[in-house]
């Protein structure tokens, strides 16, 4: 901190290790947080303060979703620790610095309030509780944060726990770093941090972890170990990325494999690849995730894909045998396309609740501890997608329409055209299920292998 900063900033606070690297970070987006306890409003602050007297004539915009959540953790603390270094504005809600830096406190409540900033530049934005804001208001803000400056490029802050309406968003731009449009990687760095990273607040209150740790599991998950694949309302609470994602291995040549697949044009349309290992486990090793592709060109990169192994077959959603042109051709099915084009398909039974059953089973522990399934850690959407499936509100047992379940829609596919895994026998040889047994006629002698 330079030596010229009033006194009053010196006796605030050390920064952590963390919260030192949040403070040097220079990226366009930085977000810090996970766990609960980690140090992120004072982080915040502090960091608005720092740039507010490093930089003369800046303006930033520091914002919470509501009124009671700025005023107890922003404007209290600020009034106090800038006192006698910044002179506030109660009706703007605004600190001025000598300099001419301006610290701008705001909150958007209801999700049209963005526009009141509609038109304004601001050269920093904070967003503390970053997952209370939806991705549109995020969005929206991301235009104010501009400058003609020379010396500061524009850049957001952003504080975040698990949950909230802005889990999903939050999760993909920091977490899964899986980026659409113009969005740059480069542009985002994530910073975590847990209630261990904070020592001052285990040295004067150890009883805080206590009461993180006697939340019910999925809270605690989330709070205590900043567990970005949780949150409220989760279909799939038993999924893990620490216990159900592997690096990739060579898939031994004996072990049967087969796809899946779920259509879509508008919507995303993914392939899915397992394989099966004698002892009954399975194994997703390779995914296809493409929106607005033509049905042809998605049969053609799966014979690619899949060039010199040998592919069981292929279950497929059912509107896949529905009369329509799109992402086709005019008067063929779907299904005839990816025929045509050396990808013959088979209906997949489509139960929902009772195949949604089967994802669950396959996700819970086996008797010797480990999952029934396992996916490989370059399944990117599959993992991604999977722990933010939702509870539907009026069909229960059932996944939200909400929820982009494409890549979770050809798992179930995929588990659903397996036989349903029982106790093996030791004594007797692995068997080799194929579905083409449900269609073939019966034959004397013949028999599954």
């Amino acid at each position: 901190m330079p030596n010229d900063l009033p006194a009053v900033l010196h006796l605030s606070g050390v920064p952590n290790p963390k919260q030192k690297l949040f403070f040097a970070a220079t990226a366009r987006h930085i977000a810090y947080g996970g766990a609960r306890g980690g140090g992120k409003s004072w982080a915040m602050r502090r960091k608005f303060v720092l740039l507010a007297f490093r930089y003369s004539g800046l303006n930033l915009l520091l914002l919470r979703r509501t009124l009671p959540e700025l005023t107890e953790n922003h404007v209290r603390p600020l009034q106090k620790e800038l006192s006698g270094a910044a002179e506030y504005n109660q009706t703007r809600r605004e600190f001025l610095f000598p300099n001419g830096s301006r610290i701008k406190l705001g909150y958007c409540d209801k999700e049209t309030d963005v526009y009141q900033y509609q038109g304004q530049e601001y050269d920093v934005i904070g967003l503390e509780e970053a997952t209370h804001f939806t991705e549109a208001q995020m969005q929206f803000l991301s235009t104010c944060n501009r400058s003609v400056r020379s010396d500061f490029s524009p850049r957001m802050y952003y504080t975040c726990n698990p949950g909230g309406v802005g889990h999903a968003w939050v999760k993909r731009l920091f977490i899964d770093r899986v980026y659409r449009n113009a969005e740059c990687p480069d542009d985002y760095v994530f910073i975590p941090a847990k209630l261990s990273d904070n020592p001052v607040l285990m040295q004067n209150n150890p009883e805080y972890r206590k009461t993180l740790m006697n939340l019910p599991e999925p809270l605690r998950r989330a709070h205590l170990e900043g567990d970005w694949d949780v949150l409220m309302g989760q279909y799939f609470p038993e999924f893990s990325r620490e216990k159900h994602t592997v690096a990739p291995y060579p898939i031994p040549g004996e072990w049967r494999r087969f796809r899946a697949m779920d259509w879509g044009y508008n919507d995303p349309c993914c392939v899915l690849w397992f394989a099966a290992a004698p002892d009954g486990r399975l194994t997703v090793y390779r995914e296809l995730y493409v929106r607005k592709t033509l049905s042809s060109a998605i049969a053609r990169e799966v014979v690619r894909l899949s060039d010199g192994e040998r592919i069981a077959y292929t279950a497929a959603s059912p509107d896949a045998w529905q009369q329509r042109g799109l992402g086709g051709i005019e008067g063929q099915t779907i299904a005839e396309v990816f025929q045509r084009n050396g990808v013959p398909l088979l209906p997949a039974d489509n139960a929902r609740i009772p195949g949604w059953q089967r994802v669950r089973e396959a996700l819970a522990p086996q008797s010797d501890g480990r999952p029934q399934i396992e996916i490989f850690s370059t399944c990117q959407n599959l993992i991604r997608t999977l722990p933010l499936l939702t509870f539907d509100r009026h069909t229960v047992e059932d996944v939200s329409d909400n929820c982009e379940d494409h890549a979770a829609e050809a798992l179930r596919y995929g588990l659903m055209s397996r036989p349903r895994p029982a106790k093996p026998d030791p004594a007797a040889p692995p068997l080799c299920y194929d579905p083409l047994d449900r269609i073939r006629p019966s034959a004397a002698g013949y028999r599954s292998l």
